[in-house]
């Protein structure tokens, strides 16, 4: 159950999103595997929805996942609701 209260100056929007969590983290929150090819050798990588890059096994190359655009970019709860060492990973990440 939700209980919205009359806080001057917060959104209530706020308030539910840090009670619930935000669905638009959850691949960051709750990390999946997806398989994607290596770069320079074509060998199957395993990289987690909360990593924005990972070497590959066969040759040592640095592959990145595409990260499209996320609500960590612009939401200012993302710290509490991610943590701060993910948030700085991810838009390091972002940025390059």
């Amino acid at each position: 159950m939700i209980y919205i209260i009359d806080i001057p100056a917060v959104p209530v929007y706020s308030i539910i999103m840090l009670k619930e969590s935000c669905p638009g983290s959850a691949e960051i929150r709750q990390p999946t595997p997806e398989d994607i090819r290596c770069q320079k050798c074509g060998e199957k990588i395993e990289i987690w929805s909360d990593e924005p890059d990972k070497a590959c096994k066969n040759c040592g190359h640095m592959n990145a996942r595409p990260i499209g655009t996320s609500c960590i970019e612009w939401c200012a709860y993302a710290k509490e609701c991610v943590g701060a060492e993910k948030l700085e990973r991810l838009k390091k990440a972002i940025k390059s």
